[in-house]
């Protein structure tokens, strides 16, 4: 089955199948997916061919020559569909993770700052004794 040129001149396909893929650029690194819809058709000498549309619009193949949305660049890798969306929701958790981190640690840095300007503490000096202090057991 070959692809042709959108004539304007369109007929009823015979069939229509949706696809869906994920694409990753790999100059840039963008990530995205698309749903086409593959209409196959039959010319008039009898021959099959597909079109592909992607939002409404006639597009070419992804197959043969994909385009990055991002650089314009043509090194891309073609995926099944949710790999994109699966990475991109493990990254999100990720960022949101190391920004609670980075949260957690400004007020702790903040806590030790107050606790630096108040009143010293004094200092202890540790013996043996006060390590093993919590496995003592009380009489009783």
């Amino acid at each position: 089955m070959s692809e042709i040129a959108d004539t304007g001149h369109r007929t009823a396909a015979a069939k229509v199948v949706e696809e869906s893929y994920a694409f990753a650029c790999m100059r840039c690194g963008h990530g995205w997916e698309q749903t086409y819809e593959i209409e196959h058709h039959v010319d008039a000498k009898g021959q099959e061919f597909v079109m592909y549309l992607a939002d409404g619009h006639h597009v070419p193949s992804p197959l043969t020559r994909p385009t990055c949305l991002n650089c314009g660049g043509h090194v891309v890798r073609i995926m099944r569909a949710g790999q994109v969306s699966s990475v991109r929701s493990a990254l999100e958790s990720m960022h949101r993770r190391q920004a609670a981190e980075r949260v957690a640690r400004a007020g702790e840095a903040a806590a030790a700052a107050d606790d630096e300007a108040g009143e010293p503490k004094p200092h202890h000096h540790w013996h043996l004794s006060d390590l093993l202090h919590p496995f003592h057991r009380k009489a009783g």
